[in-house]
């Protein structure tokens, strides 16, 4: 990369690319295919750098990797896997952050892509109903029934998580 031609670039991807890591692996739920996910993301944003850097690229960035997640989604359809009983509870041990991030990790792939991509971006990423439905292409209705349907089957699947997020705070 010619750091000439993309002035500024390099120090947004090393100042931004761990949010925008965190970001793509709720979205992927795999640490590798989260990687190339903002590899791909970038590597379409650079192409049109010098007409975003002015803006909010972090905006054009996440929106790129939705887009591309989707698109993903869209080209490889995974059959759900349903287990029979919900994850343990984690306990109150010290290790019970990491219990909890990936029980919900267990629990977010039990939903449908869609659903997964609203709950990401309205609970962690705590965008408004209208702000995700924006950045999805999609109506303000959408996001409300993907967001009530996920939910609904979060609390199914993994009804600890509703305690679990309560006391803890969040997601983060």
């Amino acid at each position: 990369m010619n750091d000439e031609r993309y002035p500024g670039f390099r120090d947004f991807a090393d100042a931004r690319g761990a949010a925008l890591s965190r970001a793509a692996f709720l979205l992927t739920g795999d640490h590798h295919a989260a990687e190339d996910l903002v590899q791909s993301a970038l590597a379409r944003v650079l192409r049109h750098w010098r007409r975003i850097e002015g803006g909010d690229p972090e905006a054009y960035v996440r929106r790129v990797m939705y887009n591309l997640q989707m698109s993903w989604w869209r080209r490889r359809r995974v059959p759900e896997h349903l287990a029979a009983t919900p994850p343990d509870r984690p306990g109150t041990d010290p290790y019970a952050a990491a219990a909890l991030r990936l029980s919900l990790d267990r629990a977010l792939a039990l939903v449908t892509p869609k659903q997964r991509a609203v709950l990401v971006l309205r609970f962690y990423e705590d965008l408004t109903e209208a702000q995700a439905a924006d950045l999805l292409g999609c109506s303000v209705g959408t996001v409300k029934r993907h967001a009530h349907d996920g939910l609904a089957r979060l609390r199914a699947v993994a009804p600890h998580l509703v305690d679990d997020v309560r006391i803890t705070g969040g997601l983060r």
